[in-house]
């Protein structure tokens, strides 16, 4: 099966290489990567402090790990901190956060590259987010006795560990010292495997979600304009999302406003977006403070704003439940008590199943559906109120992830302290 694993990543390599021609995301994976075990080995030469590395596959997952990481940077500020992403669109974005010494691209897996790497930057621990498991570099990690942890997994049964041609996703995970899992269900399909060293810790986003919440500093213009309108934040939306809220507009009252945030904000998906509305739409780069909005739709042309804006919402859609993909993360709604819409490709965000369990969101499939939810919404003050206590009640029940593995690390005494 190994030779499968290194097949498949030589076919990865050569796919990515041709698509670097035409896509610019492939094109940034392919230089972010030229020369970077030189650039690795100079910027760690003269590091003299113990490291601790943390590898996230993107943006979602660093922010799914970032509680972890800021906890461990504050209880053993001794140690730097190196921070890993394997794709542009995480890297882009995080390559100069301030809460890593050092931020990375890693290195495509292989024997040489992990042995390396893990040479270069040589970890006192090691921390992978969610999914993001690579071979060889685990195997090096177990072989020079680094413990490794895999932080914020959940496992379904058709995931390829559980499958008669898993055997090295399993050894992957066998190679991890401790395995940090959401649910115990989880534990029992590792369990049925063979692999007993787990713990159920919960999500870290929760803890994430309810820190950025509890320290998010004021957007002046959005916080003007909830003072005389309701806000409607579409989060994270793609193209299926938006003609669905293009369904709906007509039937938005006058005294409420759409703010759209696409996941994309590139000048051909902004340009997409204000064809579909039809000069019923605003950009936020142009639109000027202390400036009235008369339109009907803002657009967030720009990145960062999400999680902030949310918190001045009545009601929220989530994109991407419309799509393949499936729906983004709906905690940023819920910890604000946004009461929430997504489309019907959900099932494997246990938060987003969870949400509609308890009454706090809803599954919509057409126009019509989100027009029926939100016309309940605002016509009864009662279930709009159970509605949104039931997302705050949610996010606040599930606190405490971090905590759990970082008592785990205490525990272990993995990590000095000053």
């Amino acid at each position: 099966m190994l030779f499968f694993y290194k097949l498949s990543l030589m076919l990865y390599a050569l796919i990515l290489r041709i698509a670097a021609l035409f896509h610019p995301k492939a094109k940034l994976f392919i230089e972010g990567r030229r020369g970077l075990l030189l650039k690795i080995k100079a910027q760690m030469g003269n590091e003299t402090r113990p490291r601790v590395w943390m590898h996230c596959a993107s943006l979602g997952e660093f922010e799914q790990g970032r509680p972890l990481l800021e906890s461990i940077r504050a209880s053993y500020p001794q140690y730097a901190i190196v921070l890993t992403f394997f794709s542009p669109s995480g890297y882009q974005v995080r390559k100069s956060y301030k809460g890593a010494d050092f931020v990375f691209y890693l290195p495509l897996d292989n024997a040489s590259n992990a042995k390396h790497f893990i040479a270069d930057i040589y970890p006192s621990l090691a921390i992978f987010v969610k999914y993001d498991l690579w071979y060889y570099y685990l195997r090096v990690l177990h072989q020079k006795q680094i413990p490794t942890l895999l932080i914020d997994a959940i496992f379904r049964p058709q995931q390829g560990f559980f499958r008669w041609y898993g055997a090295v996703q399993r050894q992957m995970l066998r190679f991890c010292s401790q395995l940090f899992i959401q649910d115990t269900p989880s534990v029992q399909l590792l369990s049925s495997v063979g692999i007993e060293h787990v713990m159920v810790s919960g999500d870290t986003r929760f803890d994430r979600v309810l820190a950025v919440a509890k320290a998010s500093k004021p957007i002046e213009r959005i916080e003007q304009l909830s003072q005389h309108y309701n806000l409607l934040i579409a989060g994270s939306t793609w193209a299926e999302d938006e003609q669905l809220m293009a369904q709906f507009l007509p039937h938005l009252p006058s005294n409420w406003k759409l703010i759209l945030v696409p996941h994309e904000v590139d000048e051909s998906r902004i340009s997409s977006i204000e064809k579909l509305f039809s000069g019923k739409a605003k950009r936020w780069s142009e639109w000027r403070e202390h400036q009235s909005l008369t339109e009907p739709v803002l657009v967030v042309d720009t990145i960062g704003l999400l999680l902030k804006m949310y918190r001045y919402g009545k009601i929220a859609w989530i994109g991407g439940g419309l799509g393949k993909g499936g729906v983004h993360n709906v905690l940023e709604a819920a910890v604000y008590g946004l009461p929430c819409a997504y489309g019907p490709v959900y099932h494997k965000y246990q938060e987003a199943v969870d949400l509609i369990a308890c009454n706090a969101a809803v599954c919509c499939t057409t126009g019509n559906d989100l027009i029926r939810y939100f016309n309940e919404l605002v016509h009864s003050e009662e279930k709009y109120q159970t509605s949104s206590e039931a997302a705050k009640h949610y996010v606040a029940s599930k606190s405490g992830a971090t905590q759990i593995i970082l008592n785990y690390l205490v525990a272990k005494n993995w990590l000095k302290t000053p």
